[in-house]
């Protein structure tokens, strides 16, 4: 709770699982860390990190649509449908017309989408890819998706280099699989790298590598909250920040309007010297159903 709490865009590098990325911030900002979207350890781009009180703020960001430069390698399928799986079938690579009529029919849009099999998804009670590794053959149920933007932006007639806009919950290893499928090919990922958040760019990550560049994302938190439609900002009286830092919900009227979005169901709280105090969430009446996260609470009574 307090100083310690923050939200900072990252970038990982590659090859380093999204947990141990997170180990420089652990032991310079705070032990209590997360983050709003994991990246498979061959892919890098842009995580956001939360610390502190911070770490319940993550349904803020989870449903966030995502960008990637994405490069699909035709012709073989791997086992994990990435760079790192050993190469289980082969087929004919198809030429560029094939792949952007296929796009353009079927990857755009609303789509059902089955997960890979070496996922973090829970099948049974088990994590995915732990039964993919035993040997089993791991069924994955489909679920819907959307793909917002589907751009080629070069292809050798081998590796296509893509941009793809997704809702949450896609896999971009998928749509590797299944577009090659599509065109009667293999497919899988060979680099992978996340462009974009929501509103948020990689040119604003930071790296984790050393605690300057660290210390250099910190302090933004409420730069980053104004920026989410789904949270609108309020004020309120100093008179009741020590209520609120203990935990005591106050109600809709007593909040003063600065900036409120249509839709918003989440409260950024500010004191009169416009510090950030407090994350609410509101309902549709206009209750307010819960404290999220205290960041700078107050405890002296005014």
């Amino acid at each position: 709770m307090g100083t310690n709490s923050h939200i900072i865009l990252t970038n990982k590098p590659k090859d380093v699982t999204s947990f141990r990325s997170l180990g420089s911030i652990k032991r310079h900002v705070d032990k209590k860390v997360g983050h709003a979207g994991t990246l498979d350890k061959f892919a890098h781009g842009l995580m956001i990190v939360l610390t502190g009180s911070t770490t319940k703020l993550n349904q803020l960001f989870s449903t966030l649509d995502k960008t990637y430069v994405a490069t699909i390698r035709f012709g073989e399928e791997t086992s994990t449908l990435d760079v790192e799986g050993e190469v289980i079938e082969t087929a004919p690579i198809p030429d560029l017309d094939k792949i952007e009529k296929a796009i353009k029919e079927n990857f755009l849009g609303r789509i059902m989408q089955a997960p890979p099999a070496y996922s973090a998804i829970h099948i049974d009670g088990k994590r995915a890819y732990k039964l993919a590794r035993s040997g089993q053959e791991v069924e994955m149920p489909k679920r819907e998706i959307s793909i917002y933007s589907f751009e080629i932006i070069s292809y050798n007639n081998r590796d296509l280099v893509c941009k793809i806009r997704v809702s949450k919950g896609t896999y971009i290893r998928s749509i590797a699989r299944d577009l090659a499928l599509s065109c009667n090919s293999r497919g899988h990922l060979v680099d992978l790298v996340r462009t974009s958040i929501g509103p948020f760019k990689l040119e604003e990550a930071v790296s984790t590598e050393n605690s300057i560049s660290i210390s250099n994302g910190l302090n933004k938190t409420d730069e980053y909250l104004k920026r989410l439609d789904s949270v609108s900002i309020y004020k309120i009286d100093d008179k009741h920040l020590f209520d609120l830092a203990n935990g005591r919900k106050p109600s809709y009227d007593i909040l003063q309007a600065i900036t409120v979005k249509s839709d918003a169901r989440y409260a950024a709280i500010y004191s009169n010297d416009d510090i950030l105090r407090c994350v609410l969430k509101i309902e549709e009446d206009l209750t307010i159903s819960k404290i999220l996260c205290q960041i700078n609470p107050c405890f002296d009574r005014n």
